[in-house]
């Protein structure tokens, strides 16, 4: 072969081994560009946009019974960009139950519950608005479950007057969890050490790179059965059933629609439709009354945009790593179905 010949060759070579490495650098580069963008951008659509979209609801002109969608987990508002209007809003919520107190027009509220239930706080918090507002009204508050009506969902349906539920629905886990994520073993296999400057021995307790104590699983122990107890007592005011037989349904374990109405926690099966008539029926509305549920509608253009373009950022090990220790276990007292 001759000499201008392999020249030619190798270069030709390094050019596309420059050209295949230029090309991995530019998608690896604009995939960083592209995420720190949306990121920015979802933020800076949080703060200019988050507050406004949450907060106030236009009522109807019109008698209505007011619709609360307790959809997906109970816990803080979605005031993101990337939030889902479909999801639940619970400041959204609270704002709701409180234009629909002062509201003439408002006759009447439905909880609409397709959840696995969420956060102790807000569902106590949301609990306790309801019977404001039955105490301050005098209204009816029904519930319809859907697919599911655990734990937070339950908890909060129990300022229900009454309660449908759709014949496959699972209900109850009526319990309280702490989940954490104990990473110490990882930590020690990759030579990681978490060292943690505190002002008492429990002060880092739960943290990700240290086992807990048993003075620790006793301390959160106590606050599982302190929530455990007041949803026990949540169950037996608002189903009129003494503690013995309350406690010995919430174990935790999930119910059919069928075991759940022998067992008085719900009253009765049958579709939404079926709810919202006999609610109409009760409550001595004009059959055209409206239903209206708030809907936050920028948000849920921000969603289809934006939320797109999150959906097809690949997570790296790391992240997903991240979402387990700061999503799955982080310590966070909930009423909720595994």
């Amino acid at each position: 072969m001759k000499t201008k010949q392999l020249i030619g060759i190798i270069v030709t070579g390094i050019v596309v081994i420059a050209v295949g490495i230029t090309g991995v650098a530019s998608n690896v580069i604009a995939g960083k560009v592209l995420e720190k963008t949306t990121k920015e951008t979802s933020s800076f659509l949080e703060d200019f946009v988050g507050s406004t979209i949450e907060s106030k609801v236009t009522l109807p002109a019109e008698e209505f019974i007011g619709v609360i969608n307790i959809v997906g987990e109970i816990g803080e508002s979605a005031s993101s960009a990337w939030g889902d209007s479909g999801q639940y809003n619970h400041n959204l919520y609270m704002n709701y139950i409180e234009q629909m107190e002062n509201s003439s027009l408002n006759k009447g509220i439905l909880l609409y519950v397709d959840s696995p239930g969420g956060a102790v706080y807000q569902s106590d918090e949301l609990y306790l608005k309801l019977m404001e507002y039955k105490e301050v009204t005098n209204r009816p508050v029904w519930a319809y479950f859907a697919s599911q009506a655990c734990s937070g969902g339950y908890y909060i349906a129990m300022a229900a007057d009454k309660i449908y539920a759709n014949r496959n629905c699972w209900t109850g886990s009526i319990g309280v969890i702490i989940s954490l994520v104990n990473c110490k073993d990882l930590y020690d296999k990759l030579g990681i050490k978490e060292i943690d400057i505190t002002s008492g021995k429990n002060k880092a307790m739960g943290s990700s790179g240290l086992d807990l104590t048993e003075e620790q699983y006793g301390i959160l122990q106590s606050l599982v059965d302190e929530a455990y107890d007041q949803f026990v007592e949540i169950v037996c005011d608002g189903r009129g059933m003494d503690e013995k037989t309350v406690r010995s349904l919430a174990d935790g374990r999930l119910y059919s629609a069928l075991q759940a109405k022998e067992k008085r926690m719900i009253d009765e099966i049958g579709s939404l439709e079926d709810g919202k008539l006999a609610m109409i029926s009760e409550a001595g509305c004009d059959g055209d009354i409206l239903f209206f549920a708030p809907e936050s509608s920028v948000k849920g253009l921000f969603s289809t945009v934006f939320g797109a373009v999150k959906d097809i950022m690949p997570k790296s090990e790391v992240e997903l790593a991240t979402d387990i220790v700061e999503n799955k276990g982080n310590g966070v007292l909930k009423y909720y179905a595994k």
